[in-house]
C-alpha cells in the first residue's frame, strides 16, 4: 500500500527551521531539514555559550533548571511573526528541551503557529519534550515531531524524507508501514537482539518482558516493553524500539526509549 501525503504546508505558508545546537548534532539534522524543505533556517545562540563538555553542560543546565533561571539568548534575526510553520529543534537535556529553548518560548509569541518539534538525544525525549512545549505554548499547535539518537544521526536523511512526506510537509509518496504485531512474551532470541542493541549504552535500560515486531522495506523493527529500576529502587516500565537492517552483517540498534 502506498501512502500519498496531502500537503498541509501550501505555497502560501512560510516555514522556518529554528534550532539550538551545542555540539553540532542538532545542527546537522536542522540543515538536512532545511535542505529537504527549502525553508529558511536560523540557529539560537546563548549569550554565554555552553562549554560543549558534557559534564559541565549538565551541571550548568541542572543548576538553571532547579533555580528557574533561563540563559540569555541573542536576538533572532528572523521574525517569528512572519512564519506559519516552525520546525523547532534542540538536544534533549534531562528528558526535555535544552535550556536555551526554555528562554525562547518564554520570550517569544508563538500564538497561532504550527510547531513541529525535532530533537536529538542519547536515548529518548521526543514525547516528553513535546508535552513540555504544549504546556509552555498553549496558544500554538504542537504537532507530531521527529527525534533521532545521536548515535544514529546518519539515519536522519532517510527518516526525515519519510517523516516529511507522511505528514504533508514535502511532496511525494511512501509505502505505509505495517502496524506492530501484538505484544507477546520475549523469546531467548528476541532477548539476545535487545541485549545486542542496548548493552553498550552507558546506562542499564532494563529487562524486556514482551515484544511486538514488524517487517519494513529496511529491515525488522521491534517494540519491546521493558521493566527497569531507578536509582531509588522504584520499578518503572518503558517502551524501547529496536531495528535490525536488511544489509548483510547489520547489527541491532535501539532507536529510542519512550518513558
Amino acid at each position: 500500500m502506498t501512502f500519498i501525503a496531502s500537503l498541509t504546508t501550501s505555497c502560501a505558508q512560510k516555514t522556518l527551521v529554528l534550532y539550538y545546537s551545542e555540539t553540532g548534532t542538532t545542527k546537522a539534522v536542522a540543515e538536512e531539514l532545511q535542505k529537504q524543505l527549502g525553508a529558511d533556517i536560523e540557529s539560537i545562540e546563548a549569550v554565554e555559550p555552553y562549554s560543549g563538555d558534557f559534564q559541565k553542560t549538565m551541571q550548568r543546565g541542572q543548576r538553571e533548571m532547579q533555580s528557574g533561571e533561563t540563559p540569555a539568548i541573542k536576538p533572532l534575526k528572523k521574525k517569528i511573526a512572519d512564519y506559519d510553520v516552525i520546525f523547532l529543534g534542540y538536544p534533549i537535556w534531562f528528558g526535555t528541551y535544552a535550556m536555551p529553548i526554555a528562554t525562547l518560548v518564554k520570550e517569544n509569541d508563538f500564538a497561532g503557529k504550527t510547531i513541529v518539534p525535532f530533537c536529538t538525544f542519547g536515548s529518548g525525549g521526543l514525547n516528553t519534550s513535546s508535552d513540555a512545549l504544549k504546556k509552555a505554548l498553549p496558544k500554538a499547535k504542537i504537532v507530531e515531531g521527529y527525534g533521532v539518537r545521536t548515535a544514529r544521526v546518519k539515519a536522519a536523511e532517510k527518516e526525515l524524507d519519510r517523516f516529511l512526506k507522511e505528514n504533508g510537509y514535502k511532496e511525494g509518496s511512501v509505502s505505509k508501514l505495517p502496524e506492530y504485531s501484538a505484544q507477546k512474551p520475549v523469546t531467548d532470541e528476541e532477548k539476545a537482539i535487545f541485549n545486542a542493541a542496548c548493552s553498550s549504552y552507558q546506562f542499564n535500560l532494563g529487562t524486556p518482558y514482551t515484544v511486538g515486531k514488524r517487517e519494513t522495506p529496511d529491515g525488522t523493527e521491534y517494540k519491546y516493553e521493558v521493566k527497569s529500576r531507578g536509582f531509588d529502587g522504584t520499578e518503572s516500565t518503558s517502551t524501547i524500539y529496536v531495528v535490525v537492517g536488511k544489509e548483510q552483517g547489520a547489527k541491532p540498534e535501539f532507536t529510542q526509549v519512550v518513558r
